[in-house]
């Protein structure tokens, strides 16, 4: 159970209740001589009687408008004291108040002779208004003591005259030196008074029937005080000093002035609540205003500004009480539908007549002359995040059904099409089945977050239908982000398409099975502020069907239990390194004994696994237990360790087990990586790139595979000098080659330079040093540690290719053929790649909500930083040529020679 300290006003569906207690405060005695030379005075009330009858009325208000009609309390005959005790309910619920809404308290008198037709023979007594919410917006609670205006009616505007609490004058020294003791007391005892009454402060009943004694003395010598003071004022300003006949002077028949010397009080109570009431406002769906920001530059010039309106009488924003003059209402900003969320009927006239609708049938006709089909060759040649100006998107609708056999044309078909008007709508969903069957990019782009009619994704998904598992896999990650993007009301498999796709297919395939049910349980897992409440839900309830789905399947228990021993195994590595966290970082031995005895412990049963358990990084392999021996604890702040698995062929699989950090965006590049690999090798191009498996089991959870290899910097600090050509020398020896390396060796050290260099320029991998550029024996070279990407690098001046010339020497210098091989090499690839952009960008394009640290930054940019290193601009000659260019400024820089020569101390240093 999640852990409340307060609660939200919309959701307290609970009527406004006040508890009217009573009044306080004493009455001054009416001159007979005023009530002679008055005759409208002698049958009031309370003039009569000092405990007279007398009734209240509370009313609701906001934004100086009354909410409710006035309720009032039940008659009352009073004996010695003015005390109600009644609670009264107003007709609206808590849930439906706004924040600057006010009790407007009316306490009413009796006179014959009234002039108030509203209330009959009622005068006021006195009013107070209170708000429901203090400064802070939390709902008013327990007894309130409120100061009563006498002879005025309590008013609901927003800069009140009758306030329950008047304002302080800050910086007044002046009066706050002449306020006496017995003031500064009476403050302090109503502020322990509330506690007392919330039962912060035992009750002691003979005890506090002596201090409320003692304390009302106080209250009477304070207004005694008051009283005099104020007479003695008036009896310097009128030129007298003596009262004439026991009476104030000059009184002149003004019985206000006579009553405004008497402070009367009106205390009140509110309901208490178990937890703090916080305002929180209803929350709407967003206004169409927020299509603005996505419509096209050329349209947003016409906008006219939003129109500038004025408050009403007497309301006023909280917070605009000194700004300018205080009777100027404030400026507000009003939205305007008509001006970002309805069509311009100009522009939709023009729009329907340029389109023909009438002629619709005439269009399967039109044929584009040269001109015309040169123009939408450009169109078809734009990239997937450029958008179309209002002739491109006419010109396609025109020539719609010619372009039925173009397949690249359909995205830009579905972006040219209004979908708010049925009658386009309608044409467009029955022109998707005649069109000619798309690729894989266009569709993974149609269930990106542009398109949302259910149709056209639903063509998409029956696109990827088509796609065999092994393709499958390389888009799931992102298939996943793109449920971000469906409308699911009830059931994720009906309202989905592609959630049913995925459902289905998973339950057909335990390796997309398994990789799917963990893509979901680290999107369920995210608690983070930047993972949307209806998202998570929308992941737990399709991983719910999913393993309901499962279950229904012939081998799916037994799948199933696979699944849910992977995430036992997790669990308890995840036990072993919250564990070894707890040791320290300075008993790094005492930290590899602890591991081993853990995981050789038979009951926490990480030493054999019997049946045999699928592997979670890859499920098409299965282990039957593991070396504890053998695991080994990093030196790092976040003790990552190395544990060896038994596999059930009798070979071993080593992983690498980390708590502490998001492996997400990891594990993204490695899918890319990997998707640029194949993608390479279908263009017969195999550059020996070593993507090795990774998988997060959580949000700060995760394994990677374990690659025999040798950092760089280790490979320095042990042969130096030409450190990469002596480690190949010393591991792959040929005395007949001309470096002294075997050919196979070197050949795979050239490619795998040429290959990681390319894809780590396209995806903007920053942070490079030696400790994350590693070497196996058999020369693959790769890059690890990807915490940096699209651009971003915490070293100054970062290379934009990390290339450099210890790397180069390993080849056999500048000059040498083995470096003109690794620059075609590179060239080839960044070709064969720039033709295969479109796929690339829609997949981060799918990733734009995921909660990845770099994409987060700047979620909206992430897929043109990633279009910008594809120079698509430029002709596949230029490209080269500046890629090239690259290269050699990368060779040429000092400042990164110098920042991984300060890395290369520092190691040191820590060591």
């Amino acid at each position: 159970m999640e852990t409340f300290t307060f609660a939200n006003s919309n959701n307290v569906h609970f009527p406004v209740c006040i508890k009217i207690v009573s009044l306080e405060g004493h009455q001054t005695p009416v001159p007979r001589s005023l009530l002679l030379s008055r005759p409208d005075l002698r049958h009031v009330g309370s003039l009569l009687n000092p405990f007279s009858d007398l009734y209240v009325t509370v009313q609701l208000w906001s934004d100086s408008k009354p909410l409710t009609v006035p309720v009032q309390t039940p008659y009352r005959a009073f004996k010695s004291a003015r005390k109600w005790n009644d609670w009264l309910e107003l007709p609206v619920n808590i849930s439906s108040l706004p924040l600057n809404s006010q009790l407007a308290i009316t306490v009413w008198d009796v006179s014959p002779t009234s002039n108030d037709e509203d209330r009959g023979h009622a005068i006021p007594y006195g009013g107070t208004t209170i708000s429901l919410f203090d400064k802070d917006d939390t709902l008013q609670k327990g007894r309130q003591r409120c100061k009563l205006y006498r002879h005025q009616r309590a008013d609901g505007f927003s800069y009140t005259t009758t306030p329950a609490e008047p304002a302080k004058v800050k910086g007044d020294k002046l009066e706050v030196a002449q306020r006496s003791e017995l003031e500064l007391e009476l403050e302090r005892l109503e502020t322990v008074f509330k506690k007392h009454e919330m039962g912060e402060i035992s009750r002691v009943d003979w005890l506090d029937r002596l201090v409320f004694e003692q304390v009302r003395r106080i209250e009477q010598e304070v207004t005694s005080r008051e009283r005099r003071a104020r007479l003695n004022a008036k009896t310097t300003v009128q030129g007298t000093s003596a009262v004439v006949n026991g009476e104030p002077p000059n009184t002149n028949g003004d019985l206000h002035s006579l009553q405004d010397e008497e402070r009367f009080n009106l205390m009140i109570e509110f309901p208490r609540f178990d937890f703090p009431i916080i305002f929180t406002d209803h929350e709407y769906k967003p206004t169409p205003i927020s299509t603005r920001s996505s419509q096209h530059a050329s349209t947003l010039i016409n906008l006219k500004p939003p129109p500038e309106v004025q408050f009403g009488p007497g309301i006023r924003e909280p917070g605009d009480m000194n700004n300018g003059d205080e009777h100027v209402p404030p400026l507000i900003g009003v939205y305007d539908p008509e001006v970002g969320a309805r069509d311009n009927p100009a522009e939709s006239k023009h729009r329907r007549l340029v389109r023909s609708h009438r002629t619709g049938v005439l269009d399967r006709d039109l044929r584009p002359n040269a001109k015309i089909r040169d123009e939408l060759n450009i169109i078809m040649a734009y990239g997937p995040t450029q958008d179309l100006n209002g002739e491109e998107k006419d010109l396609i609708w025109k020539f719609r059904h010619h372009l039925t056999r173009e397949k690249r044309a359909l995205t830009k078909f579905v972006k040219s099409v209004a979908w708010h008007d049925q009658s386009e709508t309608r044409q467009a969903i029955q022109l998707l089945p005649k069109w000619t069957e798309i690729d894989v990019d266009d569709a993974l782009e149609l269930l990106g977050p542009s398109f949302d009619n259910p149709a056209v994704r639903t063509y998409a998904v029956e696109r990827l239908r088509k796609a065999d598992d092994d393709e499958l896999l390389m888009y799931l990650l992102q298939l996943v982000q793109a449920l971000k993007f469906e409308k699911v009301d009830g059931k994720a498999s009906q309202d989905s398409s592609l959630a049913s796709f995925l459902i289905n297919r998973a339950t057909r395939s335990f390796s997309l099975a398994n990789y799917l049910y963990w893509y979901l349980m680290v999107e369920c897992d995210d608690q983070s502020p930047n993972q949307p409440k209806e998202h998570r839900k929308l992941f737990e309830k399709v991983a719910f069907e999913f393993m309901s789905k499962l279950t229904e399947t012939q081998d799916g228990p037994e799948q199933r239990k696979q699944l849910l021993r992977q995430a036992e195994l997790f669990t308890m590595l995840a036990k072993l390194a919250t564990e070894l966290n707890k040791i320290g970082s300075g008993n790094r031995g005492r930290m590899i004994d602890h591991a081993k005895k853990f995981l050789a412990d038979p009951n926490n049963e990480v030493l054999a696994f019997d049946p045999p358990l699928a592997l979670p990084l890859d499920p098409t392999r299965s282990i039957i237990g593991c070396f504890p021996e053998e695991t080994n604890v990093f030196k790092s702040s976040l003790h990552p360790m190395l544990i060896h698995f038994k596999l059930s062929d009798g070979k071993r699989y080593s992983i690498i087990y980390k708590k502490g950090d998001d492996m997400r965006q990891d594990q993204l590049v490695i899918q890319i990586i990997s998707l640029m690999d194949r993608l390479l090798r279908k263009e017969n191009l195999d550059l020996k790139l070593t993507p090795y498996n990774i998988l997060a089991s959580g949000t700060t959870t995760g394994a990677a595979q374990f690659i025999p290899s040798i950092a760089l910097q280790v490979a320095k600090n042990k042969y130096g000098g030409n450190y990469i050509l002596d480690y190949l020398k010393a591991n792959n020896p040929d005395k007949k080659a001309e470096l002294g390396v075997r050919p196979e060796t070197m050949d795979n050290y050239i490619k795998s330079c040429a290959g990681y260099c390319v894809v780590t320029y396209l995806l903007g991998i920053g942070d490079r040093h030696l400790d994350n550029l590693l070497l196996s024996p058999d020369g693959h070279f790769f890059h690890v540690d990807f915490g940096y990407i699209l651009g971003r690098d915490p070293k100054p001046a970062p290379p934009p290719i990390k290339i450099t010339i210890p790397m180069v020497e390993g080849m056999g210098g500048v000059k040498s053929a083995n470096f003109a091989a690794f620059l075609q090499y590179c060239f080839t690839a960044y070709t064969a790649l720039r033709k295969s952009s479109s796929l690339i960008l829609n997949l981060f394009a799918l990733m734009r909500d995921a909660n990845i640290p770099d994409i987060r930054v700047e979620p909206d940019k992430v897929v043109e930083k990633v279009r910008e290193r594809f120079a698509l601009s430029l002709t596949e000659e230029e490209a080269m040529k500046e890629f090239r260019a690259l290269i050699d400024d990368s060779l040429s820089r000092i400042v990164p020679q110098i920042i991984d020569g300060i890395h290369d101390w520092m190691q040191r240093y820590r060591g």
